[in-house]
């Protein structure tokens, strides 16, 4: 993807994918692309990719920085085997580029670089498959591959090369897209889905066929007969801008995926470091049903015990690997509240409850709405806490910042050993200004068809903080549909520095059959200061929280690239601009304004550092509900004034969206940002 923010990032442009793309926070639910006729061509009839690929990429760990080697490799395969991934269903042990050197010999051939792999490509495929795992190459479908080195790719040699990696045992193949001289893509790969038949059918060895040409030519349409898997984007990064993106690219495109040929949004970044591990749970399990390929991209021999708990979570693989091979289709995603069910193969129902936001959020469906016969009550099962309840039908739960509630849900008798599903939830985020003190109501919900009995509740927090219940704590039954509502006032003391603040809210309850359960939702609280009166700078104003696509949010600077303090002056057009936010697609800043301010103003655009490139879009928002927006922007245009009636708001959220065409370069600004009260 043609990002250009850093030397290892490759060159590759990022095309146009569909119109209409999934809305971002706040948007209306979107509506899925519905071909006109049956979309699917018939798959390759090799009894390949029946199930997405799983297994291991070094791309996003390591580039081609010289710890890619045959060593690395060995000690990944070693780690499938000890870490229990192998046990799990990862099967592929992938290289991608900067395995051969830069020049073919004086037969065409390529060569593995004797520094990296000093045994050959060959004794490193004989050393994965005595682990019982595959090994997988990469090449382009150009003159040269994607690094800045340029090493040999295939057009041209397409039959040599793939009977060279059958003959070296390689059983995958990664075909990028990069140097491609123009020549039609679908002849390209084409080519290469050829010469992989030849040489399969000339030596015995099946090889798997990835094609990644970014989207660039909607393979989806046309690529179901030539590879196993396709690219439905271009590359992704590790943060939580990057993925949402991708996600939202590649979740419309359901309809195209099945057995031997999948929507392939790029590899996993679980571990890499630059999302918190409730991102990673979900981005592990939306790319699950998704049906996506499950390939690691960080490097395992430094990952941490969280990484491996989630990449080796054998019942949310099991929701990518059901052999029905459907991709989750949304059901709704108002207000970055997103339900994407996904149908299984045994008539149960993988449901992903996604919080797009920054703060928690209700998010609730319900058994009827994902597809699921009538039935007195159902099973559900939480595939991250791997605990069974029985409800009465609906699918809900208060889910934290940027996480994800992924549950499975099924119609049967079974639902009556399960103790009922219960709900803990919260009125309003707490926001808390030190030395005052402040409401939460929670609340516990029986979803179950059963009674929860001897409910109790308890909220929790730092140690020097008072939270005292201003209502009663326990009930002695709360009945289906019901719930225990409980007052907390919480006091801050005075001094304490503004920011989030873990809280935990946990309720004990007992089944009918006097089972004991306990439930726990973290809560985030965050400590809060007020404007000052008059008219201020958002740059010199603290924010309650900041995501940003790309680095971090810079004050009175562009965006930069990925360090903080690296961005340049604010320009838009030419013009300078001394105060102001700079900012990366996708991005929401918070600020609280304490029901005390009237306006923001600001001039906005894609800043002048990105040359021609990037499209982007504005909002404003006040306590969740949109009071302004520009529409899509390009560097082309001047900046463009917007402002926006805040009063009586206690939160104003500033968002960026990424103008519907992924996030490459997609810097904007919010020059001369500000706020009255």
């Amino acid at each position: 993807m043609r990002h250009l923010h850093t030397p290892t990032t490759r060159n590759r442009l990022v095309g146009a994918l569909v119109a209409g793309l999934l809305c971002t926070t706040g948007l209306a639910a979107p509506a899925l692309a519905t071909p006109a006729t049956d979309p699917v061509a018939p798959a390759l009839a090799d009894g390949l990719a029946l199930t997405p690929p799983m297994g291991f990429n070094n791309w996003n760990s390591t580039h081609c920085r010289e710890e890619f080697n045959e060593s690395m490799v060995k000690g990944i395969a070693d780690l499938f085997v000890e870490k229990g991934l192998k046990d799990a269903g990862y099967q592929y042990v992938n290289l991608d580029d900067c395995w051969a050197l830069p020049s073919r010999d004086a037969d065409g051939k390529l060569v593995p670089d004797p520094a990296r792999f000093p045994d050959g490509i060959k004794a490193v495929a004989d050393y994965v498959h005595a682990k019982g795992l595959k090994l997988g190459v990469y090449t382009s479908a150009g003159t040269k591959t994607c690094d800045s080195a340029g090493f040999p790719g295939a057009l041209g040699h397409e039959y040599s090369d793939a009977r060279q990696f059958a003959d070296w045992g390689v059983d995958y193949l990664k075909y990028d897209n990069c140097n491609n001289q123009g020549v039609d893509a679908k002849s390209r790969y084409t080519t290469m889905r050829d010469a992989l038949r030849a040489a399969s059918r000339e030596t015995g060895r099946p090889i798997v066929y990835s094609i990644c040409e970014w989207g660039e030519n909607k393979p989806w349409e046309w690529a179901s007969d030539v590879g196993h898997l396709w690219r439905t984007t271009g590359d992704i990064s590790d943060n939580w801008g990057s993925m949402l993106s991708i996600l939202k690219q590649n979740l419309p495109l359901a309809p195209y995926a099945g057995p031997g040929h999948w929507n392939d949004p790029d590899m996993l970044e679980v571990g890499n470091g630059g999302m918190t591990d409730t991102e990673y749970r979900s981005h592990f399990s939306l790319w699950s049903v998704m049906a996506a390929p499950l390939l690691i991209g960080s490097d395992l021999r430094k990952a941490t015990p969280a990484t491996f708990d989630i990449l080796a979570n054998k019942e949310v693989v099991a929701v990518d690997q059901d052999p029905l091979g459907k991709q989750g289709t949304v059901l709704s995603s108002e207000g970055g509240r997103w339900v994407v069910a996904k149908e299984m193969k045994d008539g149960s129902r993988a449901v992903a409850l996604f919080n797009e936001t920054g703060g928690a959020q209700r998010i609730a469906t319900t058994a009827a709405a994902v597809g699921l016969p009538a039935a007195p009550a159902y099973t559900l099962r939480d595939l991250w806490q791997h605990r069974s309840y029985n409800t009465a039908g609906g699918i809900s739960a208060t889910v934290p910042a940027h996480g994800t509630v992924l549950v499975r849900v099924s119609a049967g008798r079974g639902w009556a050993a399960q103790p009922p599903a219960v709900e803990l939830g919260l009125g309003t985020a707490p926001l808390v200004e030190a030395g005052e003190p402040a409401t939460l109501t929670t609340t516990v919900t029986d979803l179950g068809r059963t009674t929860a009995r001897r409910v109790a509740v308890k909220l929790s927090g730092p140690a020097d903080w008072t939270i005292r219940a201003a209502s009663r704590t326990t009930a002695p039954a709360v009945p289906t549909g019901r719930s225990l509502r409980t007052k907390w006032r919480l006091t801050v003391p005075e001094g304490t520095a503004t920011g989030s603040y873990d809280l935990t809210l946990k309720a004990t309850y007992r089944s009918p059959r006097g089972v004991r359960v306990e439930t726990v939702l973290p809560v985030t609280a965050s400590v809060v200061v007020p404007p000052p009166p008059g008219t201020s700078s958002l740059g010199d104003l603290p924010w309650m929280s900041a995501a940003n696509g790309y680095g971090p949010v810079e004050r009175d600077t562009s965006n930069g690239e990925s360090a903080a303090g690296d961005g340049h002056p604010i320009t838009l057009g030419g013009v300078v601009h001394a105060k102001g936010l700079g900012v990366h697609a996708a991005s929401a800043v918070e600020y609280y304004t304490g029901k005390e301010c009237e306006t923001v103003t600001a001039d906005v655009g894609v800043d002048d550092e990105k040359g021609d490139r990037g499209t982007v879009a504005f909002e404003i928002w006040a306590d969740g509900t949109e009071v302004a927006s520009t529409g899509v922007l390009t560097n082309a245009m001047p900046a463009q004034p917007v402002s926006a009636d805040v009063s009586g708001a206690e939160v104003v959220r500033l968002v960026v969206t990424d103008g519907g065409d992924g996030i490459d370069s997609d810097h904007a600004d919010w020059a001369d940002a500000r706020l009255t009260c």
